[in-house]
């Protein structure tokens, strides 16, 4: 359960309540890949500063539907349960978050109700579960990570300015909860593995590379990833909708990011032209 403390309130969020609440729990279910899908409706007495993964917790003990129908336990995703491990992202009342960082108080309707839906972008495994395995795939597109064989001492690393360090932390709090592509209208749902080296690759994966590629070491692969985002499902299939940016948990400048990146995979493809590599 994550408390107010926590997670401070922000301009125009609600204040938490003070006591217990009944709050209606709309989702939507599936119970393999593949299937129909349904809905299911579910009370909850709700603990003052609860979050949505307090309460899918409760929904999975009782497993009673809001009409007392015996139903099998919703499946979800999650981890660390403090928004570092991105694992418990989905759809609550039609926006992309992760649940573990949504309070019941900021999200709940009007009515009392709170719809979760799994992400439309990624194959669903069950329920609210889905595979984002195509997310991770593209973070091995651009080769995100610094190329050193850590099996021996290397010595000290090249010395960088306090002002990289800053911008390359924020973007290291990427956390691939794949918000940003559940957003994108350029990220469409694609479940053929063989597809999704041509289709586009997605802004966490543009703004990786550029983390790395001002990494002084890992700066090592930058033509390779320049290369990836030249490609088919690079970064000119970007449509600039911005929508990333705009759910992006950990505020990261997704779309400064792009425009880096864009700039620089113009800069690469001259030098290429004219080398002719």
């Amino acid at each position: 359960m994550v408390s107010d403390s926590a997670h401070p309130q922000r301009p125009g969020q609600r204040p938490a309540s003070s006591t217990n609440r009944s709050v209606r729990f709309r989702i939507k279910r599936q119970d393999r890949p593949g299937e129909g899908a349904r809905w299911e409706d579910f009370v909850v007495d709700v603990e003052p500063g609860a979050n949505v993964i307090a309460c899918l917790q409760q929904i999975a003990r009782l497993s009673k539907t809001a009409e007392g129908k015996a139903t099998t336990p919703v499946c979800y995703d999650s981890g660390c349960l403090e928004e570092v491990c991105g694992s418990c992202a989905m759809i609550i009342n039609g926006k992309v978050r992760p649940s573990c960082s949504a309070l019941i108080d900021n999200v709940v309707g009007e009515d009392g109700t709170i719809t979760l839906e799994p992400l439309s972008k990624f194959p669903v495994v069950r329920d609210l579960a889905v595979d984002r395995s195509r997310a991770f795939h593209n973070l091995e597109r651009v080769k995100a990570w610094v190329p050193v064989d850590g099996t021996y001492h290397l010595g000290a690393g090249p010395k960088d300015t306090p002002e990289n360090q800053e911008m390359r932390y924020t973007l290291s709090t990427c956390m691939t909860c794949a918000c940003c592509l559940e957003a994108c209208p350029q990220f469409n749902l694609e479940e053929n593995a063989d597809k999704w080296d041509s289709e586009f690759i997605g802004a966490h994966a543009i703004s990786q590379a550029r983390l790395f590629n001002t990494h002084p070491t890992g700066a090592t692969l930058a033509n390779e990833r320049l290369d990836v985002l030249m490609a088919k499902g690079g970064i000119n299939d970007c449509g600039n909708a911005q929508n990333c940016v705009k759910v992006c948990p950990k505020e990261i400048p997704l779309t400064e990011s792009i425009a880096a990146m864009g700039r620089a995979v113009t800069v690469h493809g001259v030098k290429k032209f004219f080398s002719g590599r």
